[in-house]
């Protein structure tokens, strides 16, 4: 990797970046020796401070450590998933016991003395432009006080679909401002979408493991889940999906091929385009949720697979709620075919999204900095993840793997078969701690054994204590040892 003093990333986040790639891909093994720092300073043509800020940088993510009188070595890696659960396509409703089951998961997601290592919502306000944002709605009041005295009326805020059409273009997404309907966040979008494009009775293909919260969305609907493989480096499975498209099994599908949630996987660019294909060709829906889309952490963003859509059967559905500012509650959808009549669900459901939030957020897009925003939440997220695998790897039990996600704050963690997660999840309620065991994100038990784990919180010593309490029980509940007690490599593997 060429080192580039005119990016916006200083140096040293660099030349780490670059090693922890290194790690992560295996080139740079658990044990192996990392160069002296006087060669790799003279290779990357930086100084010498710049590469011993940059190995603090590493120690700091748990992914080196120094050895007096030694050198820096490579830290023992929480090895990679690289295989999904083999299983068989059956249509499932959510029992009451797994409906019950979220609702104690939220309640305690809820509760302020719990310490929460899952929950897929920052808790950090310095993660959002808060400030700024405040400085522009005032400004907007002061400017317009009328902004909060009249209705706000469908299609909703001009300049922001405007904006929205703008920053598209980044993930591939030729849109016009009057393609796009505003929605009450991302969940609203789904929901207006399955609306336009299902009746009851219908099918719905999912990911598993999928986002927990699509089950009852389903089923308040009267739909019927479809799960179909995912690979924990892949994405969804397109062969598994074709032979359900030839046999008409399902009458939409719900995925989301970037930064998948709970996986953290993205798909290919030739996948992407495999997929767009297929749904086209059948003529069954897409629901595409981009919600971790901005989050990547590769630049340039993967095109969305709305982007490959030649016949409009791909409905992309978004929101700012991860990126920008969580209480708006703004999200967006580009349905394609479907757009007036989802256009139409949204005028008779919630009519219009909020002026003043919308203008706000619009103003924001337009002049406040967004992708600088982008780009420090992006090191921010992919920083935590490398210190989280870190205690994992250390404080978890022998045999326990996870994802490597390729953006977003979210990632799956595989236990040993045994440890059974929701036994696990009740354990840790006891200690006031809260962690979203695998059975939510399946209909079947075949994710028992898993967690979901999010890495959107300050990184203190309260949360730490939190990862490493949950290793305990798990390493308890397993009856064995953690990781750095075995005397064995956790070797990486490429993701």
């Amino acid at each position: 990797m060429s080192l580039s003093p005119s990016a916006d990333q200083p140096l040293y986040y660099q030349l780490a970046d670059s090693f922890a790639e290194a790690i992560h891909q295996g080139t740079l093994k658990p044990g192996k020796r990392l160069p002296a720092i006087r060669r790799v300073a003279q290779t990357h043509q930086v100084s010498i401070n710049t590469v011993l800020n940059a190995w603090q940088l590493l120690e700091d993510r748990g992914l080196i450590e120094a050895r007096p009188q030694s050198g820096y070595y490579v830290r023992s890696v929480l090895p990679a998933l690289t295989q999904p659960v083999p299983h068989r396509a059956r249509i499932k409703d959510p029992s009451s016991e797994k409906l019950d089951l979220i609702d104690q998961v939220f309640a305690a997601q809820n509760h302020p003395d719990y310490v929460n290592i899952s929950l897929a919502c920052p808790q950090d306000g310095e993660l959002y432009p808060s400030a700024r944002l405040a400085r522009i709605t005032a400004s907007l009041l002061r400017r317009n006080p009328d902004l909060i005295g009249r209705y706000a009326l469908p299609p909703g805020s001009e300049r922001l679909r405007e904006e929205i059409a703008r920053r598209a273009l980044h993930a591939g997404m030729s849109l016009t401002s009057d393609a796009i309907t505003l929605t009450h966040g991302c969940m609203e979008a789904l929901q207006l979408a399955l609306r336009a494009v299902t009746q009851p009775g219908d099918c719905v293909g999912l990911e598993s493991p999928t986002y927990f919260f699509l089950f009852p969305l389903l089923a308040s609907l009267g739909l019927k889940a479809l799960e179909i493989p995912t690979d924990p480096q892949h994405g969804l499975s397109l062969d598994a999906l074709e032979m359900l498209l030839q046999e008409k099994r399902i009458q939409a599908l719900i995925a989301m091929p970037s930064a998948q949630n709970p996986l953290g996987c993205c798909m290919s660019r030739q996948n992407k385009q495999r997929l767009a294909k297929l749904v086209n060709t059948y003529n069954v829906p897409l629901l595409e949720d981009g919600l971790y889309d901005e989050l990547q952490f590769d630049w340039p963003l993967s095109p969305t697979v709305k982007s490959f859509d030649s016949e409009g059967w791909v409905i992309y559905c978004t929101s700012f709620t991860k990126t920008v500012a969580p209480d708006f509650r703004i999200g967006w959808i580009a349905a394609g075919r479907f757009h007036e009549a989802i256009a139409r669900l949204k005028a008779v459901s919630s009519m219009a999204e909020s002026r003043l939030l919308s203008e706000t957020l619009a103003e924001f897009l337009a002049n406040g900095g967004y992708d600088h925003h982008l780009r420090t939440l992006r090191r921010r997220y992919a920083a935590n993840m490398d210190e989280a695998r870190g205690l994992i790897a250390r404080y978890f039990p022998q045999g326990t793997r996870a994802t490597l996600p390729r953006g977003g704050f979210v990632f799956w963690v595989e236990l040993p078969e045994q440890v059974d997660t929701v036994a696990m999840f009740h354990r840790l309620l006891e200690e006031q701690i809260c962690v979203t065991p695998g059975a939510l994100y399946s209909l079947s038990e075949r994710y028992n054994h898993a967690l979901r784990l999010s890495c959107c919180y300050p990184f203190d010593e309260r949360y730490s204590w939190a990862l490493k309490r949950t290793g305990a029980i798990a390493c308890e509940l397993a009856g064995l040892a953690p990781g750095l007690d075995q005397g064995l490599p956790l070797r990486p593997q490429t993701v």
